[in-house]
């Protein structure tokens, strides 16, 4: 195979392209952990970081992934044997599960289809049903599907049923991309990473923290060393961690937060909204299908294309690497080989997203697929009237 000119389209929905300037920074030199230089980013990265969380409370910072950060939410609020209550919407709620019965949580596991978010409603009848449920987990955007839950309503849903669990939001592909509003949405843990909406590399967790999941921690038994809260909130007080921190992945931090500040939040969140959409619209140009099938609940961060049953999903994302240098996201779980995904967030503009649906687009027409050539045209006029 030829050497491919041009730069590599990562247009997988995590991990993201990671920007040049927080290249940059990342590779500046490293700090002594223990001094006053690093003391004083500390305190800058942990402030400007929540206003992304939209909480004025605390955010534990880790050296770890998402799934290290799904781990600390658990047991840092729960005891052995504490009733959870989930919902199947897709591959990654599917090994969050998972992880909490590895724990000995016992998880009531609500099954769906992997084509909706979580409904409020039927959270309200299991919550009804159940005083005992300690916790609701939701994941915010489900990776696998292009499925976004709607966290305002679940959170009334709890009120309204007048239960005390505690809501964990997992935000991993949908923080920094996607409106979101700890405090005010009443999330009590937040889960999140940082190779997706904040532009790094791997290698941060998050776990945003209520006042309620602090009580909560007080009584909770699951055993923990490097998942405690305590330890780490103590030391950031001073500007430090209890551990060998990631210095170069803070210094990319804060010049991602700074990418962030300077564009806006909410320009963030329509820039992504404006892409789903026109990703969409040339989806359904080509007579092809978008796996998430409520309006309401489509992601502003990646689209789940369903192929035609005849042809493999994965066989098509193959040759558009081959020919074209472009990775797409594989469908996981239930959905190998019948939908791939396309990324569209994190450092990515109009022309970005124009280059990604056209080389989809020559890939399905190449596989076979029958398509209306009229997609990316479809993409465009989105993108020039919004």
């Amino acid at each position: 195979m030829p050497y491919p000119a041009g730069r590599h389209f990562l247009q997988i929905p995590g991990p993201t392209n990671v920007p040049d300037r927080v290249l940059r920074a990342i590779s500046a030199p490293t700090i002594d952990h223990r001094g006053p230089d690093f003391a004083a980013l500390t305190r800058e990265v942990l402030a400007a970081l929540k206003p992304v969380f939209g909480t004025s409370g605390p955010v534990v910072t880790y050296p770890s992934s998402g799934t290290g950060a799904w781990e600390a939410a658990l047991v840092n609020t729960l005891s052995p044997g504490d009733r959870v209550l989930a919902f199947e919407t897709g591959h990654f709620a599917t090994l969050w599960r998972d992880l909490a019965g590895n724990l000995g949580l016992d998880v009531d596991f609500v099954p769906g289809d992997w084509r909706h978010g979580v409904d409020p409603s039927v959270v309200a009848e299991r919550l009804a049903a159940d005083p005992g449920i300690k916790a609701v987990c939701v994941v915010h955007n489900e990776t696998s599907t292009g499925a976004t839950s709607r966290i305002p309503e679940i959170r009334q849903a709890i009120d309204d049923a007048g239960h005390p669990a505690l809501l964990l939001v997992d935000t991993v592909s949908s923080l920094g991309s996607v409106d979101y509003r700890h405090d005010e949405w009443g999330v009590d843990v937040t889960v999140s990473c940082s190779q997706k909406g904040l532009l790094l590399p791997p290698g941060l967790g998050f776990n945003a923290v209520s006042e309620k999941a602090l009580r909560a921690a007080e009584s909770a038994t699951f055993p923990r060393a490097y998942w405690d809260w305590r330890p780490i909130l103590a030391a950031n007080e001073r500007g430090f961690f209890p551990y060998t921190p990631p210095t170069n992945l803070l210094y990319g931090l804060r010049e991602s937060l700074a990418l962030h500040n300077e564009e806006g939040l909410a320009n963030v969140f329509a820039r992504h909204r404006r892409h789903g959409e026109a990703t969409r619209a040339a989806v359904r140009a080509w007579g092809l299908e978008v796996l998430c099938l409520d309006e309401r609940e489509h992601s502003p961060v990646l689209t789940a294309v369903l192929v035609p049953e005849e042809h493999d999903a994965d066989k098509i994302r193959a040759l558009i690497l081959d020919r074209f240098n472009m990775s797409l996201g594989t469908g996981l779980g239930r959905l190998a080989g019948r939908v791939f995904r396309i990324g569209h967030l994190g450092h990515f503009n109009d022309v970005s997203l124009a280059g990604t649906l056209s080389g989809v687009q020559m890939g399905l027409s190449l596989a076979g697929v029958p398509v209306d050539p009229g997609g990316v045209n479809a993409a465009l006029r989105v993108l020039e009237n919004t």
